[in-house]
């Protein structure tokens, strides 16, 4: 990446201060670019779901490794859960979606609850294992609660074989103009459910998988306590990569667990964070990190800057600390302050290998929370800061009253805030295609083919507040 005209700024940036410069390009499409990562993550998309309690579930996890990146599940969860979490999740099918499963004699009550947890917003009332039935939440309208399912639910169903193309799958959707489809084993078994968007996104996407075919998924430690034993427990259940996790990286306690990690050698790539520097990134590959995650108080549950001065502008801190790791034969995350597909595409010039992503996903139906509703009948989930008084108190449940009262009273994240469910891009693939879209095109603009090519061809320049105004679409006129 380069600075048009060549004129390094005095200045630090966010990325709302910059922009990328077309350039000559022979990418004839947008479906030309590859955006596999090249860090030994195997994501085949350069995203990372943030370790987030709010955001980051088993339900996230199946459903972005489907479409190529991977989820990184945090380190407040017990072992015990992880372990069936990251089982859970590597058997999950490539191309169907998991389905939510009722008895004929569950009510529409049940459906209800269950159904917000799932984007394609419907339950295949199943019976001795076969499906007989689909219900969905218009099905339910103006429904009494405790009807049972069997008597609003649609029998007139198209099923798909375990071993159905998703392009012949979106053609027989289409043809029969139904939404979603259970698929079936040869002994009609349910398997799960495809929507035609599904079927459309499964010749469009390449999953993350590891090497007997599972869905990637990765986990997060913490920098106190027994490092070595957590680690050596969820390389033990399978995790893709190891995150060694902490608000300020470049301190020794940070040094000390990396190199604890390291020690157990670990087949997986490992990561650690967080830094904004190039000396940060330096001590961290050093200690032993094959990615380091930058980013300090971009995130919009983080309340780092207004509460301490301390941090960096997101896109400055990127392109330091990617150089820094380069020259290393490292591999940095991005982690924060993406709001835009325009932000993903401006963290990858920089030199990121992938993008970490938290509360822009957390008002989506994949993200763990429940989906509530408020006064003016706008669709939301809570999320929380991973610093926040409410992370912390589940983080030290197991301390005393006074520990857990004391460490309490140091906050430096949200603890509540409303992430409203955009009725555009209800659930998560919604927004992986959006991001997508948006930087596959900048690949094309930028002449890269890859992520690697774009580092290389992007071609960056520094605007005003004005300029990045200028850029912003008006739907509702002037």
């Amino acid at each position: 990446m380069r600075f048009l005209h060549d004129r390094v700024p005095p200045h630090e940036l966010t990325y709302d201060d910059v922009f990328m410069v077309p350039r000559h390009s022979t990418v004839a499409s947008r479906f030309d670019v590859d955006l596999a990562t090249t860090d030994g993550t195997g994501a085949t998309l350069p995203i990372v779901v943030a370790n987030m309690t709010a955001v980051a579930g088993r339900r996230m996890a199946e459903t972005v490794a489907r479409r190529g990146g991977i989820t990184v599940v945090p380190q407040d969860i017990p072992l015990d859960v992880v372990r069936e979490v990251v089982g859970w999740v590597k058997a999950r099918h490539h191309v169907f979606d998991t389905p939510i499963e009722l008895a004929p004699t569950q009510t529409v009550g049940d459906a209800l609850a269950l159904i917000p947890k799932r984007s394609h917003r419907a339950a295949v009332v199943v019976e001795d294992g076969r499906p007989v039935g689909v219900v969905a939440a218009d099905d339910c309208a103006d429904v009494d609660r405790f009807t049972q399912v069997r008597d609003v639910m649609s029998t007139s169903l198209v099923t798909l074989g375990a071993d159905t193309d998703p392009r012949r799958a979106f053609d027989l959707l289409d043809r029969a103009r139904v939404r979603l489809a259970p698929a079936v084993d040869g002994q009609g078994r349910l398997l799960g459910v495809l929507t035609r968007t599904g079927a459309l996104r499964a010749t469009l996407y390449t999953p993350a998988v590891d090497a007997r075919g599972g869905l990637r998924i990765a986990a997060a430690i913490g920098v106190n306590g027994d490092v070595a034993g957590r680690a050596a427990a969820l390389l033990d259940a399978g995790v893709d990569a190891l995150v060694v996790d902490t608000a300020h990286g470049d301190q020794d306690r940070m040094l000390d667990a990396l190199r604890a990690v390291r020690a157990l050698d670990p087949q997986v790539p490992v990561a650690a964070g967080n830094v904004v520097s190039a000396d940060g990134t330096r001590e961290l590959v050093a200690a032993g990190a094959d990615i380091v995650k930058v980013g300090v108080g971009p995130g919009a549950m983080c309340t780092t800057r207004m509460m301490t001065g301390v941090g960096r502008p997101q896109f400055s801190a990127v392109l330091e600390c990617a150089a820094a790791a380069h020259a290393d034969g490292a591999h940095v995350w991005a982690d924060g302050g993406v709001r835009h597909p325009r932000d993903v595409a401006l963290a990858l010039a920089a030199g990121a290998s992938s993008v970490m992503v938290g509360s822009w996903f957390a008002g989506t139906h994949e993200s763990p929370g429940d989906l509530q509703v408020d006064s003016d009948g706008r669709a939301y989930k809570v999320s929380f800061g991973m610093a926040s008084a409410r992370a912390v108190a589940h983080r030290t449940s197991t301390e005393s009253a006074y520990d857990r009262a004391r460490k309490g009273l140091y906050e430096e994240g949200i603890s509540s805030s409303r992430m409203y469910v955009d009725p555009a891009r209800p659930g998560v693939e919604d927004l992986v295609d959006h991001i997508s879209a948006g930087v596959r095109s900048a690949c094309t603009y930028a002449g890269a083919r890859s992520i690697a090519e774009l580092h290389e061809r992007a071609v960056v320049g520094v605007q005003s507040a004005a300029g990045f105004h200028e850029g912003r679409p008006l739907p509702a006129g002037w």
